[in-house]
C-alpha cells in the first residue's frame, strides 16, 4: 500500500523559476510546498532583465504592473573611449503593437523580481520555507518520498528542482549536465552606489572589461568587472573599490552585494526522470549576455506548471514527457545565442552590445513537438505551437484578447458562423482547467456571448481567412487550429492534454 501524499508538488528553490511555478500551481488549487536552503531571498541585483515574454508571463500571473511599476527601460549605453563618452543604442526602442502589448526588456533587479513573485505567493497563502534544504528523494510509481534539512519526510505526487546551477535535485537524479566552465574567466559584480556618475547611460569601458549600470528608482548601479585569466578575486570591498578606480578612474561606495561567476554554458540531458523534473539553472545555465537565463527558467515553469495540473487531475502521462520535448530545444537554442553574444563581448566587438528580436523570445515556437504536428491545419500568420498573439477585441470587461485568456484556462475562438455553431457541442471534460468558449464577430457593441473584432485587427493578426477554431494552451501557445469535422476535430486535438 503506497503512503498518502501531504502534497501535490514540492518545489525545491525560492527563486524566480520555484516562485512562478508555485503561483501557477497554487492558482489550479493545487497543494504546493517552496523550500529553499538559502537563509533569506536573494539580495543581489544578478539578472537584471526580464523580457518581453516573460512580461507576458507577469501579467498573465496578475503582477506585471507592480514590475513595471520597480522597473524600467535599459538606457543608452555610454562606450567610454579615453577622454571621450560615445552614445550607443545597445537595442532597437520599440513601440508597442496590437500583437505585441510590451516588446521591450525592462530593466529590474532581480531581488525585486523575486520579492514581485514572493508577494504573490503570500496573497496566494504561500510562505517560502527558506534555511531548509532538500537533503535526498526516493520515488515509486506513486509519488515521490522528500526527506528535508528538518528530518521531515514530505510525501509529494512530484518533485520539481529549481534550486540553481549546483541543484541538488539533479545531482540526486544522477543526470549529467553537459557543457563548458571556464576557470581562467571569472567576472566581479557588485552593487553599489558611484557619485558623479550619469544615471541615463550604461557606462562601459571596453578596454577596462567593466560597466555600470544604473538600477532604477534607486541610488544604486550593477558594476561588472571581467578578471583577467588567472586573476583571483577579491571581494574586500575596499579592494573592489580601489581596482575600479584604477580600471576606470570613478570611485564606487556602499557596496551591498558581490559575487564573482564564471560562464558557465550546460544542458542537463533530461528534464524529467520519472515524478521529478528539472527547470531553470537546474536545467540550463548560460552565459550573463543578452538576459537569457531568468527568462527561460520562468518559461519553462509555465509550460510545466499546465501540464502538471492537467495530469494530476487525470491527463494522460505522456503529456508531461512533452515538457523535455517542447523546452529542451528551446534551451538549446537560448544557450547558442548567449554564448554567441558573451562572445562577441569577450573579443571587445561593439557587436556584442547590440540586442535584437531573437533574445525577447517573442518568436519561440512548439512547431512540429508532440503537441503541434508539423502537418496540423494552419492559418495565414500561425501554426499550432506558436505564441498566440495580443489583438484589441470587446468583450465584457476587457478590450485586450490577452486579457480574455488571463487563468489557469484554456480558450477556443470561433471564427464564422459554421463554427460559432459549433462551439457549444465541442466535448470538454469536468476534470482538470476548464474551457472558456467565445464567438468571434465584426460590428460593434457587446456581448456577453461572443468577442466582438470592431476594427478586423484580431482575425487579420490570427490569419483567418474563414470558419476555424483556434484553441489557446493556459501557457498562451496554440494548441489546436480546426477548420473542419469541428467535433472529432476537436476531440482529437485536444486528447493529449485533457483528462480521460
Amino acid at each position: 500500500m503506497t503512503e498518502p501524499h501531504d502534497i501535490d508538488v514540492l518545489v525545491a528553490g525560492g527563486g524566480p523559476t520555484g516562485s512562478t511555478l508555485a503561483a501557477d500551481l497554487l492558482r489550479r488549487g493545487l497543494r504546493v510546498r517552496v523550500v529553499d536552503k538559502a537563509p533569506h531571498a536573494f539580495e543581489g541585483s544578478r539578472a537584471k532583465g526580464v523580457q518581453p515574454r516573460t512580461q507576458e508571463v507577469l501579467e498573465d500571473l496578475g503582477v506585471l504592473q507592480e514590475a513595471h511599476a520597480e522597473g524600467g527601460p535599459y538606457p543608452l549605453a555610454g562606450i567610454h573611449l579615453g577622454p571621450v563618452t560615445a552614445p550607443w543604442k545597445m537595442q532597437q526602442r520599440n513601440k508597442p503593437t496590437p500583437d505585441v502589448p510590451y516588446p521591450n526588456i525592462l530593466l529590474l533587479p532581480q531581488h525585486r523580481t523575486d520579492a514581485i513573485l514572493h508577494r504573490l505567493l503570500q496573497r496566494l497563502g504561500l510562505t517560502i520555507e527558506y534555511g531548509v534544504a532538500l537533503e535526498d528523494f526516493t520515488q515509486d510509481t506513486d509519488g515521490v518520498t522528500a526527506t528535508l534539512s528538518t528530518g521531515e519526510r514530505v510525501r509529494s505526487k512530484y518533485l520539481v528542482g529549481a534550486d540553481g546551477g549546483a541543484s541538488a535535485v539533479r545531482a540526486a537524479t544522477g543526470l549529467g549536465f553537459v557543457g563548458d566552465t571556464d576557470e581562467s574567466d571569472k567576472t566581479l559584480i557588485i552593487d553599489c552606489t558611484i557619485d558623479g556618475l550619469s544615471r541615463d547611460r550604461w557606462h562601459m569601458w571596453p578596454r577596462a572589461s567593466a560597466g555600470a549600470c544604473p538600477l532604477p528608482h534607486s541610488g544604486q548601479f550593477q558594476v561588472m568587472i571581467r578578471l583577467k585569466p588567472g586573476e583571483t578575486p577579491n571581494l574586500d570591498h575596499a579592494a573592489l573599490a580601489d581596482q575600479f578606480y584604477a580600471l576606470t578612474g570613478v570611485k564606487l561606495r556602499d557596496i551591498t552585494w558581490t559575487s564573482a561567476f564564471r560562464p558557465n554554458v550546460r544542458l542537463v540531458e533530461h528534464y524529467r526522470v520519472g515524478r521529478v523534473f528539472l527547470a531553470g539553472d537546474a536545467a540550463h545555465v548560460h552565459t550573463p549576455a543578452g538576459a537569457q537565463g531568468l527568462n527561460t527558467g520562468v518559461q519553462d515553469v509555465y509550460n510545466l506548471g499546465w501540464k502538471l495540473g492537467q495530469a494530476i487531475a487525470g491527463a494522460p502521462d505522456s503529456l508531461l514527457d512533452s515538457y523535455e520535448s517542447e523546452r529542451l530545444p528551446i534551451a538549446a537554442g537560448v544557450l547558442g545565442k548567449s554564448s554567441e553574444l558573451y562572445q562577441s563581448l569577450s573579443k571587445h566587438r561593439v557587436a556584442g552590445l547590440k540586442r535584437g528580436d531573437e533574445e525577447r523570445q517573442l518568436s519561440l515556437s512548439y512547431r512540429g513537438g508532440p503537441l503541434a504536428p508539423a502537418d496540423a491545419p494552419a492559418t495565414k500568420t500561425l501554426r499550432v505551437g506558436d505564441r498566440a498573439p495580443d489583438a484589441p477585441c470587446t468583450a465584457p470587461g476587457t478590450s485586450r484578447l490577452f486579457e480574455v485568456f488571463q487563468g489557469p484556462h484554456f480558450t477556443v475562438l470561433a471564427f464564422g458562423p459554421n463554427a460559432t455553431e459549433a462551439l457549444p457541442n465541442l466535448t470538454w471534460p469536468a476534470g482538470g482547467a476548464v474551457l472558456r468558449r467565445y464567438a468571434v464577430r465584426g460590428g460593434r457593441g457587446i456581448d456577453s456571448d461572443y468577442i466582438t473584432d470592431a476594427t478586423g485587427q484580431l482575425t487579420s493578426i490570427y490569419g483567418v481567412a474563414g470558419d476555424t477554431l483556434i484553441l489557446i494552451r493556459p501557457d498562451g501557445y496554440i494548441g489546436g487550429i480546426i477548420t473542419t469535422d469541428w467535433s472529432a476535430s476537436f476531440t482529437t486535438a485536444v486528447k493529449e492534454f485533457t483528462p480521460r
